[in-house]
């Protein structure tokens, strides 16, 4: 069997290196000696008797083309200067891109900046133990006292401040504590970690185990956000490591946590010796890639040979990717180089002769170990490691550059009447300025009306005083309807780093730590969209827009007839993140529902902003309008935005009740979260029902719950108690809101719901009996619930649980914008026809 162009490839392969570090100054303290071992101290002085040794050191020779002598060696690179020995060496190499974990403390270190002029790109890999030893070294301004909160809010700015700035974060817990993380350490634990982290004094170290895992699970909540992969040292290594703790078996427990389901681990290292350990690991978990950098250069060729084709005997081809490991000297990544190539042509030379791969399959198999596998995962653009090409950024940079189409971003934010409003800057504004500073704004923007764009007079927002848009860049999205634009959703602050009162987004996550630090659970939601699609019409010489059809409930035809829109949306939806679990024609004319999958609750209120605009825009395209009011016409059906809530607990759904002994099938802390809400509904409707056209929906025989109460499966009632497929008999999954509506803002609509369930909870409150018919039937007396926005406006005038836990600011001015919409509505009676062109 002919292996030539085989070997050809390989040599010929411009390589990704995977995983790496900073090279250091010929003067550095570091000694040229440990280029060839991970042994330190005493134990140096045997390295020179190892096999891999002996066999780096002619290779270097033959490089340098001097004496095979460490002195030799070292003669050469002294006299040549270490500008030269690197670029002999990365010549020789072959790389195209390099991402450097800098966070291995090395005397005399290069920075990223200066390893651009070796390689066409160079990418940043974050340590998060380096990180939070650096924050704490730092320490706080006189007279503060580190908390854990405190540690907690400035790691995760600092992590999210280089979100542009790195392709990817890596964790060394395998060195301080052992892989086995637990992803559920206490906050008590973890503080108390924190607090021995701090009495061991300077230089920080971070060794507690209870405080490493609790950074882990920290970082994998950011990496979710940000879509960043997650290195882990895995395997053997410097001496501190213990080697039982570092095999990647031990990872298990969090591989199974289906909070972190969607993060992606690199197994670095080969894990040697435990390569057969994950080998199986990448073909169970679709989230583990395997990385085989140290093992080679630094075993035998036998053991290297041996590892690389221990990963492939059971993990897929396209997860398995090249890294030299290279540290402080360019002759690590030369080494490495050179004999991945070797390595690499041998186990895959061997598989074809073993009929296990046919040569076209082997080649194919080479490119995607050396650089298409690295290329897909870390995201990066195939332009910036072209040679000749420099860049610092990472992929998430170049997709807001001039080369990747992209001209304009969108800055939106949602306000208080629920309107979805934007600011629209460059490209290149964006990335030199608004990235990190944002972009100003009045404080009277916050606090618009849904019938004139100026703020609403109580509100105390004017037009005095300004805060800033801070774009979150985990939501920043291409727009799949505007190839040349991307949005991001922005939050709202002082300064950069300090949150304002008033901003939505942060109202949401402020009842959300609340939850988790009294309860630790964490609220699930997922939307149901209903919306109208028009089309504009001429009579009688005035344009109007009318529905584009009068089909019934789940019709067919109406369905089929905009079919290719809604193909168009899923794709798009789809493109963005946003899962889509089911569509159907309702029952108004022209009217259709959309129904996302549940997630995160403050996920889930993004996403239903991009899912809206996502409809409005690509029926813009098709010449149609979308609308989201509740009450398009008086004379039809209207349109909610139901709302789906479950409670969870260490990925575990605990709003379910765990065995048939309950009363309802719903667990006690299921039920008290429920009955706070109903407790509070007429109040809550002030948030999800924020317009009089709101009200006009949320009438009796209509399934939008017009009746204070709950039952199983009754979609008359404003809460319904649902059982989805899949749910055993007689247990309740999660609960239905029915009154949301899609005028409100998801944020301060799931804020005021978190308050009340988190009420619920604090006292301890429990269900009434359920109502398991129509309540409007004869023999049902029931409380009616408001039948307009002043009636709820006057339940949370009263209403000081919402207010304490939302911010008493902020509900001011919520009761200040629904008094000015209820002022106006109820002195211009046709003026909610024009709510199609702001909802």
């Amino acid at each position: 069997m002919e292996f030539t162009e085989l070997r050809e490839v390989i040599e010929k392969l411009q390589v990704v290196d995977g995983h790496a570090h900073n090279i250091v100054s010929l003067d550095s303290s570091f000694p040229f000696i440990r280029c060839f071992t991970e042994a330190e101290g005493d134990a140096l002085a045997d390295s020179p008797h190892s096999l891999s040794f002996k066999r780096s050191l002619r290779e270097l020779a033959e490089l340098y083309g001097c004496e095979k002598s460490l002195q030799a060696v070292e003669e050469y690179r002294k006299s040549s200067g270490l500008q030269s020995i690197t670029q002999k060496c990365f010549d020789a190499a072959g790389i195209s891109a390099i991402f450097i974990d800098d966070g291995l403390k090395l005397d005399q270190k290069q920075n990223l900046d200066w390893h651009k002029g070796y390689a066409p790109f160079v990418g940043r890999i974050l340590r998060i133990e380096s990180l939070a030893e650096e924050i704490l070294e730092k320490g706080l301004q006189e007279g503060s006292i580190w908390t854990l909160d405190k540690f907690t809010e400035i790691f995760v700015q600092n992590l999210k401040s280089v979100a542009d700035k790195v392709v990817g974060l890596k964790s060394i817990a395998a060195y301080r504590s052992g892989l086995e993380i637990n992803t559920h350490v206490t906050k008590q634990d973890a503080e108390d970690g924190l607090v021995e982290v701090l009495h061991a004094g300077r230089p920080v170290r971070i060794t507690n185990k209870n405080f490493i895992d609790y950074l882990f699970t920290c970082s994998l909540e950011v990496a979710l956000c940000f879509d960043f992969p997650i290195q882990i040292h895995t395997g053997f290594g410097d001496k501190d490591l213990d080697l039982r703790l570092s095999n990647p078996l031990h990872l298990r427990v969090l591989l199974e946590d289906k909070r972190f389901s969607k993060c992606r681990f690199v197994l670095l290292h080969a894990s040697y010796p435990f390569s057969k350990e994950a080998s199986y690991l990448a073909s169970v978990y679709p989230q583990v890639y395997l990385d085989f950098g140290l093992a080679v250069p630094k075993l035998s060729v036998h053991g290297m040979i041996s590892s690389v084709k221990e990963l492939l005997e059971l993990a897929p081809i396209k997860k398995v990717m090249f890294s030299t490991d290279g540290y402080a000297f360019p002759e690590t990544y030369f080494l490495g180089s050179k004999k991945a190539r070797e390595v690499i042509y041998s186990v895959l030379r061997d598989a074809c002769i073993d009929d296990d791969l046919c040569v076209a399959e082997a080649i194919e198999a080479a490119k995607d170990i050396f650089s298409e596998n690295a290329i897909q995962f870390y995201r990066i653009t195939r332009g910036t490691i072209s040679k000749g090409t420099v860049s610092s950024s990472s992929v998430k940079i170049e997709r807001s550059s001039p080369e990747s189409g992209i001209s304009l971003v969108r800055l939106m934010w949602v306000d208080i009447s629920g309107q979805h409003r934007v600011r629209v800057v460059p490209a290149k504004r964006f990335n030199d300025v608004v990235r990190k500073n944002g972009t100003g704004m009045a404080f009277a923007c916050v606090a618009m009306t849904s019938s004139y764009d100026a703020s609403a007079l109580e509100s105390k927002l004017g037009a005095a005083g300004e805060i800033r848009l801070m774009p979150d860049l985990s939501t920043k999205r291409r727009i799949p309807w505007a190839k040349q634009e991307e949005i991001v959703l922005a939050d709202m602050h002082l300064k950069p780093g300090e949150a304002w009162e008033y901003c939505p987004r942060d109202a949401l996550r402020r009842v959300l730590k609340v939850l988790k630090d009294e309860f630790n659970l964490v609220l699930n939601a997922g939307f149901e969209m209903e919306f109208f699609l028009l089309k504009n019409v001429v009579r009688e010489a005035k344009e109007e827009w009318v529905p584009i059809d009068a089909t019934p409930y789940s019709s067919a035809s109406g369905f089929d007839a905009v079919s290719p829109l809604f193909h168009e949306i899923v794709d798009a939806l789809h493109s963005l993140n946003i899962t889509v679990e089911q569509l159907h024609a309702e029952s108004g004319k022209g009217q259709f529902e959309i129904a996302l999958g549940h997630t995160v609750c403050t996920s889930a209120a993004d996403n239903l902003i991009f899912a809206r605009e996502t409809i409005r825009g690509l029926a813009r395209k098709h010449g149609l309008l979308a609308t989201f009011v509740p009450k398009y016409a008086l004379d039809d059906i209207g349109s909610g935005c139901h709302v789906h809530l479950s409670l969870w607990q260490n990925g575990e759904n605990v709003f379910m009740a765990s065995d048939k002994s309950s009363r309802y099938g719903i667990s006690t802390t299921g039920e008290a979260f429920m009955a706070g809400v109903l407790d509070h509904l007429p109040s809550i409707l002030a948030f999800i029902a924020p317009i009089p056209n709101s009200y006009e929906r949320i009438q009796p025989n209509t399934w939008s719950g017009a009746y204070r109460c709950w039952g199983h499966e009754n979609r008359e009632a404003p809460l319904r108690a649902a059982c989805p497929p899949g749910i055993s008999e007689g247990f309740v999954s999660n609960f239905e809101i029915k009154s949301f509506d899609g005028c409100a803002n998801p944020h301060l609509g799931l804020a005021a719901i978190v308050a009340s369930g988190v009420d619920g909870l604090r006292r301890h409150l429990q269900l009434p009996e359920p109502i398991n018919q129509n309540p409007d039937a004869h023999n049902v007396k029931l409380e009616r619930l408001p039948t307009s926005l002043s009636e709820s406006l006057a339940a949370l005038q009263k209403d000081n649980v919402l207010e304490n836990l939302i911010g008493e600011n902020l509900v001011v001015a919520v009761k200040a914008v629904r008094k000015a919409e209820i002022d106006y509505y109820s002195n211009n009676k046709d003026a909610y026809k024009r709510l199609i062109h702001r909802y």
